[in-house]
């Protein structure tokens, strides 16, 4: 303990030296900078500070362009149907033609056995027309058979 109360004194001596050279020492000497720099370096802190509100202006506009332009692509992109939908649509008209295909073959075959229909009457009027008797009697046909 005593050899601690001899560097009290000391330490007491040191810090009051430190303290006047604070206070007698000129600012300038302090600072290490004169007033011609200083306020070279606040202008230029300044134009910094200018250029970076500029560059951050700059920045928040070509966001907002941005974000205009995803706004736009995201509305274009909810017009445009799904897969889903465009598959449904594509069946769709799948189904619709293959619905055509069939009313127009109905159609076709409805229209054949009708024709075939009237042939058919007409080779049984024909028949019925000509018996065999009327053949027998009629001249021209009896001269061919000779």
């Amino acid at each position: 303990m005593s050899r601690v109360l001899n560097y009290v004194p000391r330490v007491a001596f040191f810090l009051v030296g430190v303290a006047a050279a604070a206070i007698t020492l000129p600012r300038r000497e302090r600072g290490g900078m004169d007033s011609v720099a200083a306020d070279e370096l606040k202008r230029s802190l300044a134009g910094l500070e200018a250029r970076l509100r500029a560059r951050e202006a700059a920045d928040a506009a070509r966001f907002a362009e941005v974000e205009i332009r995803l706004e736009e692509h995201a509305s274009r992109l909810r017009d445009v149907p799904s897969t889903g939908q465009i598959v449904a649509a594509m069946e769709q008209f799948r189904l619709t033609k293959q619905a055509h295909s069939i009313e127009v073959l109905k159609t076709t075959v409805s229209q054949t056995d009708s024709l075939l229909e009237r042939v058919l009457e007409s080779l049984d009027s024909l028949q019925t027309f000509q018996d065999p008797v009327e053949m027998a009697e009629d001249p021209l046909l009896s001269n061919a058979r000779v």
